[in-house]
């Protein structure tokens, strides 16, 4: 089943840099920054104050009617909205396709925290039988991807995985696995993140891993800069549809690239911490070139993970390093366009595949804004500032997840 070949036909965005794939992509390129002090909680008690917030965002046109879109979490309205314009998108009619062959994996990171947090102060405060009866599907993590299914009718493989940061890429990559193995035709898959909430900003403020520079946002988000001081949050969410080539012709579908080698391993390791030396890293960008039958120089083009963290941005380097060579110093291009979203968790691989396949069709690598000191340790070409043409015939996504999860997708040009 190996020689069945996985092509991408549909992108769906929602982003602090716009609720459309087109204006996500623009506001990316041109270096805009999406992170603002955060306006839908009262951080006055919070070191942190700044976030990736997803602004303009109405739910309701892509649910049935209102009351559906106010029974869904934040995270699933995100998750529901770009799975619909990822499906309109891809052409794909619901009636005129087999529904047991095209599957849903849209997963999230943390899931429902805004719903578990609402309901638990109700429970607190009030008492049990005040309690939602729709906080547990609210809350939990594959409703969404249950849901979507629901909404179109696709009866395929429906599941999601969690693996923290990785979480979109993994979907992505295991739906791709299901379609070669020959059990889907067509999957629906990505992330979903709606955690810029009190206990979300507090966790991962009190484990200080997040940027301190409340007073200048948008220069806040700084990966590979010496100056670098912890990631932001963000949030939204990043959907694709997946396709065998042959489904795709078959149903005349715009390609927008092949979904061409996927890697996953462990670092095993750190509860959060990266190996130093980045070697589940670069195993796992390793097995994405070992399945897609590519050579290191056969990349133009790496979006990295590069959360604005001091230790993960140069760790990821050394598995950069080790995995392309000389050839990673010498005309690889990367970028870390978390400077321009913040960290948006589950959803960042989906955002970022859906930034590489634009890269790669636009030829031209979205800039690392705020470089304003590189870090001295920093010895790749990361596109500091400003966007840079160039001619790109495959690019590599990568994701890593708290628990030593890596993750990574190649894309390639699309040649029948």
């Amino acid at each position: 089943m190996n020689d069945r070949r996985v092509v991408i036909s549909g992108l769906g965005v929602v982003s602090p840099l716009g609720n459309s794939k087109e204006t996500f992509w623009n506001n990316l390129v041109s270096g805009k920054s999406g992170i603002r002090t955060i306006q839908s909680m009262d951080t006055t008690n919070y070191d942190c104050k700044i976030g990736g917030e997803v602004v303009d965002f109405d739910p309701t046109p892509f649910f049935n009617n209102h009351k559906e879109a106010r029974r869904a979490d934040r995270f699933f309205q995100f998750a529901m909205a770009a799975a619909k314009m990822a499906v309109k998108d891809s052409g794909l009619n619901p009636d005129a396709v087999d529904p047991h062959r095209v599957g849903v994996m849209v997963g999230s990171g943390i899931g429902g925290l805004g719903t578990l947090e609402t309901q638990y102060q109700i429970l607190l405060e009030k008492s049990p039988s005040r309690v939602s009866p729709f906080l547990i599907p609210m809350m939990i993590t594959n409703i969404a991807s249950g849901m979507i299914s629901a909404e179109f009718g696709f009866m395929g493989p429906n599941m999601v995985i969690v693996t923290a940061c990785a979480t979109s890429n993994n979907n992505i990559g295991e739906a791709w696995r299901i379609i070669k193995f020959g059990d889907a035709d067509c999957i629906i898959c990505g992330g979903a993140e709606a955690s810029i909430r009190p206990c979300g900003l507090a966790g991962f403020g009190n484990m200080r891993a997040l940027s301190l520079r409340n007073d200048d946002p948008e220069r806040a988000s700084r990966p590979f800069d010496k100056d670098r001081d912890g990631f932001v949050m963000g949030e939204g969410a990043g959907v694709v549809v997946i396709e065998e080539l042959e489904h795709a012709k078959r149903r005349g579908a715009t390609i927008y690239c092949e979904l061409a080698g996927y890697g996953a391993t462990a670092d095993a390791y750190h509860l959060t911490s990266p190996h130093p030396e980045g070697l589940g890293a670069m195993k796992c960008m390793e097995m994405a070139l070992r399945h897609a039958k590519m050579n290191p120089t056969d990349v133009a083009y790496v979006n990295a993970h590069a959360t604005s963290t001091p230790v993960g941005d140069l760790c990821e380097l050394k598995a950069i390093k080790r995995t392309f060579g000389d050839y990673a110093t010498n005309g690889l291009l990367v970028s870390g366009t978390k400077s321009m979203t913040g960290h948006l968790l589950g959803a960042a691989g989906g955002v970022e595949l859906i930034a590489s396949i634009y890269a790669m069709r636009e030829g031209v690598v979205p800039p690392t804004i705020n470089v304003d000191n590189l870090d001295p340790e920093v010895d790749v070409d990361i596109c500091a500032n400003e966007a840079r043409p160039a001619k790109i015939d495959a690019a590599l996504s990568n994701s890593f997840g708290f628990g030593g999860h890596n993750a990574a997708l190649l894309v390639k040009k699309f040649v029948d």
